[in-house]
């Protein structure tokens, strides 16, 4: 097990890796359609995104809690 101080970089790592898996789909399927190859050329920008969409959750992630924490009520 992994312990738990580093929760959120491994939260980060699961989420930046989802989101880029589906949002990468989005964009080659919109690009190339339904053809042979598609999940080859899925997987390859998959993980180019999470190469990119990892390092940059951890870094925009603080700024995203302190503007949530100034939205959101604390009452």
């Amino acid at each position: 097990m992994i312990p738990a101080r580093y929760a959120p970089i491994v939260f980060g790592f699961v989420l930046s890796g989802l989101m880029s898996l589906i949002v990468s789909f989005i964009a080659t399927f919109r690009v190339v359609g339904l053809v042979d190859g598609l999940v080859v050329e899925w997987i390859g920008s998959w993980l180019f995104s999470w190469s990119v969409a990892f390092p940059a959750v951890l870094v925009v992630a603080p700024v995203a809690r302190r503007v949530v924490a100034r939205l959101v009520s604390h009452s």
